[in-house]
């Protein structure tokens, strides 16, 4: 069962039909609005079960808190292959470097002498039952056969200085070039797992608070849907609808009176952000009357504002 919250963006659905009602009156000097907060929402990497919630709702949280741990069971075994077939990569390279060592080297020289000594012993048997032939002692079918023992000797022989002048040339530059890919390629592929599993514990991408945690613990999440939401902003700002007749003249950076309902005193603002389209009507669409109707989402920021305040609270903006 999911835990619901009300989010910011329905509570100005609400009020803005009165916002507008307001602002299509006459006094168009007063920009509505409440106050608000940014608010974070971390999302799943992956289908996977929710294992812990360390953390309770309503908690004032730093940048960095673990906030919700996925199931990392399997992307854990995916890492230990991507490792292991690093390992494999850098030995395979490592092999390659080195180059053959003095005791295969030995064994290759080994091979060449006996493979001289076999044809030697192929090439004089050869050559004497050439001869007995002649003489009947010998068949013409058994030369036949000392031939064809005679050049597989020879064929081994070179096979065996061929393979002795591959290991005392060394390692080709096109196979160590071929085994470095390789180490790159399974070198990105642990960071790429290590990413997918770092990503399975949500931690808080900015200090705040806790505000909801949609999953309970044992539900298997969806890929891409909220796990956590945060409020963050050392203070809230105000989120304000400008009536038209304003617009032209605020720019971000203007100071703005902000009176927020509850405090007497009002607080300087100052504007941050301001909507290029307007919330209501096109404004091709509307005569010169109707264009009074017209309000612009602008953010304000509250420098000396309490951190305690909490959003949602009605703001009114004096326009200049």
């Amino acid at each position: 069962m999911l835990n619901m919250t009300i989010p910011i963006p329905l509570i100005f659905a609400a009020i803005l039909p009165a916002v507008l009602d307001r602002c299509a009156g006459s006094d168009t000097s007063m920009a509505l609005g409440v106050l608000a907060r940014d608010r974070v929402a971390l999302t799943a990497t992956a289908n996977e079960i929710i294992v812990d919630l360390p953390v309770a709702e309503g908690t004032v949280v730093k940048a960095g808190d673990t906030l919700v741990q996925l199931d990392n069971t399997l992307q854990t075994s995916k890492l230990a292959l991507a490792q292991a077939e690093l390992e494999k990569a850098q030995a395979t390279l490592l092999k390659l470097q080195v180059g053959p060592r003095e005791e295969e080297i030995a064994i290759a020289k080994a091979k060449v002498a006996g493979a001289v000594a076999r044809l030697a012993d192929a090439e004089a048997i050869y050559d004497r039952n050439v001869r007995l032939v002649e003489n009947s002692v010998v068949t013409e079918a058994q030369v036949a056969n000392d031939l064809a023992l005679r050049d597989s000797a020879r064929a081994e022989l070179t096979s065996a200085r061929e393979s002795l002048k591959e290991l005392q040339n060394g390692t080709r530059p096109e196979d160590l070039a071929v085994a470095e890919a390789n180490v790159r390629a399974a070198e990105a592929l642990v960071v790429a797992e290590q990413t997918v599993l770092d990503d399975l514990t949500v931690v808080a991408t900015r200090d705040g608070v806790l505000d909801s945690l949609p999953w309970n613990l044992g539900e298997r999440v969806a890929s891409g849907s909220p796990v956590a939401v945060l409020v963050t902003g050392q203070v809230p700002y105000a989120r304000v609808y400008v009536p038209e007749p304003h617009r032209v003249n605020l720019k971000p950076g203007d100071t703005l009176e902000v009176r927020i309902d509850g405090l007497e005193n009002p607080q300087e603002g100052v504007v941050r952000w301001i909507s290029d389209d307007a919330s209501f009507t096109p404004y091709y669409g509307l005569n010169k009357d109707d264009r009074t109707r017209l309000v612009y989402l602008a953010e304000i920021d509250l420098p000396a504002a309490s951190p305690d305040l909490p959003a949602g609270v009605p703001v009114q903006v004096q326009m200049p």
